[in-house]
């Protein structure tokens, strides 16, 4: 059994247990890709995956290899990358949600790479379950989400606090700040990020502990569709102060808030609690943390802390 036979295995589980698509990702043959999956179950004298007519279902014992094998390329990988760029400073990968990616990522790697002008940063901007994924299959070094990772293997540190606002039309007959009760805010018609976002999570989570839940009239992963359609008259929208702060400024949209209800969250750096994170990594998560007290957001100081 060798790290090759891990690879192909780790292959056909991410092509959807498909030997043809395995082998075509590989640039392998098709038979090739079988006698490896048959050489390792007969290695171990386990059945990985169960022929159900022509296709593959992987097992309990499966699921348990691809754990061990998604660790052990892994760490290979970080000692082949280790070794081969012992000498430079070398490439971060770098995953950030879509709100951290447009928003604060362009400032982090500019800071970054002024400082380091050696390290190429690499960024993958995506919904979180798609990063997670890469986390675990080692294609990234680290994430900066909103999330709570779902994998026990995955660490998460927060290292930012957030705030979401209420933004309303200019035009809908609030005034900026006003306070609505829970009853009136639960009969809006809502504009909201798209369900799995960490921005959508937050919302869903805080209506619910207050005892209620939203079906929206528009969903988008594009901030800036939600706020134009605010701007339109469409609804109000919850979504992070720093992606509204132009708009508000602008008087487009103006800012309202429901009694009682909060919506703060955190960013969070997350990696794989076996990853060995490089100086350079390091360097980059510490200007992470710093980064909001050395450039503080220009938040209104009569911004209000709900009772």
């Amino acid at each position: 059994m060798t790290l090759r036979h891990m690879k192909i295995f780790l292959s056909v589980c991410e092509n959807g247990t498909n030997t043809t698509k395995a082998a075509a990702a590989l640039h392998m043959t098709q038979p090739a890709v079988s006698l490896a999956i048959k050489e390792l179950e007969q290695y171990y004298g386990v059945v990985l995956f169960d022929r159900i007519g022509r296709r593959l279902k992987i097992t309990e014992a499966g699921q348990q290899f691809r754990e061990y094998a998604a660790h052990i390329c892994q760490m290979f990988d970080t000692l082949e990358k280790g070794m081969r760029d012992w000498d430079t400073v070398g490439i971060l990968r770098v995953g950030a949600s879509i709100t951290i990616g447009s928003q604060f990522l362009p400032s982090y790697v500019k800071a970054f790479t002024e400082n380091h002008p050696g390290t190429q940063v690499r960024v993958i901007v995506a919904p979180y379950e798609n990063l997670e994924k890469k986390l675990l299959n080692n294609e990234l070094d680290f994430v900066l989400a909103e999330a709570v990772p779902h994998h026990m293997s995955l660490i998460a540190q927060p290292y930012m606090e957030d705030r979401l606002t209420i933004i309303a039309p200019a035009d809908a007959g609030f005034s900026p700040w006003q306070p609505l009760s829970v009853e009136r805010f639960a009969q809006q018609d809502f504009l909201l990020r798209e369900p799995g976002s960490g921005t959508r999570d937050l919302f869903d989570q805080v209506t619910r502990q207050a005892g209620f839940s939203v079906t929206p009239i528009w969903e988008s992963v594009s901030t800036t569709a939600l706020v134009n359609a605010v701007v339109s008259g469409l609804g109000i929208s919850v979504l992070p102060y720093r992606m509204v702060e132009n708009a508000l400024n602008s008087g487009m949209v103006i800012p309202i808030r429901a009694e009682g209800l909060d919506f703060i969250r955190h960013f969070h750096i997350i990696y794989h609690r076996e990853k060995y994170l490089t100086g350079s990594a390091r360097a980059f998560l510490e200007l992470c943390r710093s980064y909001e007290r050395d450039h503080p957001a220009s938040e209104p100081s009569e911004y209000p802390t709900n009772p």
